[in-house]
């Protein structure tokens, strides 16, 4: 024990006198969850410009952009001569959609017959072109109603006509994201993902530097470092309490400041977030094996932010991922707490809720721990020799 507590003061006497590992550990956990859910706070993209094109110019083309003009996801701003001014705009980016009203729009559908409304959507932004067809659907459906309550039943009372116009009344909630928001959906899966990248950043760059002191031994020179079980142990109990203090930071207070989901049970959270942390934490010293400088840390680890990203599921679905990509995920933690910590905290699901993600987590502490243990292990040993040939 005496052992394991020097090693855990070594580690935050070195840990607090660099001011690079600091930021890495402290100011990175604090400030970026604050920046993105900032960034994020409107949750939805509402009011998209929109340029209409309208060659009909009748009563019921007017009321088409009217009630398009007042929807919350779209606004038309422009009413052009013709299709050449409106891609004009568009490639201005001054719209990010086209409404092309045809000139046999309204007598189309006095005959009865079918008429076309064209949108043309800049695509280079998939949330613009939801909203603006979402908007034109939506518009468009309900004049389909009135346009047929009106005209096959005359005469007819209120309730008659709300009855034929939707026999089937229905609600369109979405589950777990009822507002559809891109922050409920993006912000709670980058938390724990910043979790992971700054401890490994931190851990690396702590590697790198001792490295660097002691030319390039991994350890000090110290008495105090002759068994691996204790270095590593020594170690996690540095990073472990610090970083259950930023995800809980993390899960409360900024969840609470914007309004993000938070419907899991606080001991569940608490309980998950243990062997992530670890396996977190594990990886980390297995990965520092591969910086020889401090710099390292930051050519290793950052890029693997975003394919980590993609990788977990959360903005594609493991389903439809390939089989070996799939197996790829599964090396790092933030695969099983990015998609366990969505199902606690959106959804309120339990530990037997996320019994798979929780059993990938403690598998990668086992088997992470044993590879950090084994990593020193080996170069103790190597320290060993080398004080040997020094001392013959």
């Amino acid at each position: 024990m005496k052992n394991i507590l020097n090693i855990w003061f070594k580690e935050l006497t070195t840990v607090m006198h660099d001011g690079g590992i600091l930021i890495f550990i402290i100011f990175v956990p604090i400030a970026y969850p604050l920046l993105y859910s900032y960034v994020y706070t409107n949750e939805a993209v509402l009011e998209v410009p929109l340029a209409a094109v309208d060659d009909c110019n009748s009563s019921l083309s007017r009321d088409l952009l009217r009630k398009l003009d007042a929807t919350s996801e779209t606004r038309v701003v422009a009413r052009c001569n013709d299709m050449a001014e409106a891609e004009e705009m568009l490639k201005r980016q001054e719209v990010y959609g086209i409404l092309h009203i045809p000139e046999s729009f309204s007598r189309d559908l006095w005959r009865g017959d079918q008429t076309t409304v064209g949108l043309y959507c800049d695509m280079s932004s998939m949330l613009y072109y939801k909203q603006l067809l979402l908007s034109t659907s939506n518009v468009s459906l309900a004049m389909n109603r009135d346009i047929k309550v009106g005209r096959y039943l005359p005469g007819t009372s209120d309730r008659q006509d709300a009855v034929t116009a939707m026999p089937i009344e229905y609600d369109d909630v979405s589950l777990y994201n009822p507002q559809g928001g891109f922050a409920s959906f993006l912000i709670p899966p980058v938390l724990m993902l910043i979790l992971q990248q700054t401890l490994l950043l931190g851990i690396g760059m702590a590697m790198g530097n001792v490295r660097e002191r002691t030319g390039g031994l991994v350890m000090p020179r110290l008495c105090y470092y002759r068994c691996p079980v204790q270095i590593v142990v020594g170690k996690t109990l540095f990073y472990l309490p610090l970083y259950i203090i930023m995800a809980v930071y993390m899960y409360v207070l900024v969840n609470d400041m914007f309004a993000l989901p938070r419907y899991g049970g606080f001991g569940t959270f608490l309980a998950f977030l243990m062997p992530y942390l670890l396996a977190c934490i594990f990886l980390g010293i297995t990965l520092s094996a591969l910086v020889y400088r401090r710099e390292d840390c930051i050519m290793l680890f950052v890029f693997l932010s975003v394919p980590m990203l993609f990788l977990s599921g959360v903005s594609w679905p493991l389903p439809s991922m390939p089989a070996f990509w799939k197996y790829v995920s599964w090396l790092f933690p933030s695969t099983f707490g990015m998609n366990g910590y969505v199902r606690i905290s959106s959804m309120g699901a339990s530990l037997t809720d996320v019994l798979p993600e929780l059993r990938g987590l403690w598998i990668q502490v086992a088997v992470y721990f044993t590879t950090s243990c084994l990593l020193y292990h080996r170069h103790l040993r190597r320290n060993t020799s080398l004080q040997n040939q020094l001392a013959t």
